[in-house]
């Protein structure tokens, strides 16, 4: 379990960088923080799906069924990790006007254990 943690920690890794990506984007062509968050956060949860599939939960990947219901179960149940997630970017952003950024960042550690734990247990389950 150790060395899936790491993995989800590194495909996290790569969906920090999709989200801030499509979020700096987002901000270049006019959309707001909290629109264009969104927007970033529905990049990354598809890449870390992705990459979490293929590589962090491989052999377990079959035990979740078909890849269309696994990465709803996994938009779903993320749902509780990007609360915490988008929470806590909300708050650094509005109320302590830290940069979108680092408040991404912040927002990313704080969703991750939840969503580790969630895709480990209901997604990416053993048969």
């Amino acid at each position: 379990m150790i060395g899936q943690f790491l993995r989800f920690g590194v495909v996290g890794g790569v969906g920090f960088l999709v989200d801030a990506g499509v979020l700096m984007a987002a901000l270049a062509l006019g959309m707001d923080k909290y629109s264009g968050r969104a927007l970033s956060y529905l990049a990354a949860v598809s890449t870390t799906f992705a990459l979490n599939r293929a590589w962090t939960f491989r052999d377990r990947k079959g035990a979740g069924g078909r890849v269309a219901t696994q990465w709803g179960r996994f938009a779903v149940l993320n749902l509780v990790g990007f609360t915490a997630n988008y929470g806590t970017y909300a708050l650094l952003v509005g109320l302590a006007g830290v940069h979108p950024l680092p408040a991404v960042a912040a927002g990313s550690l704080a969703g991750m254990g939840f969503n580790f734990f969630l895709s480990r247990r209901y997604v990416f389950r053993e048969g």
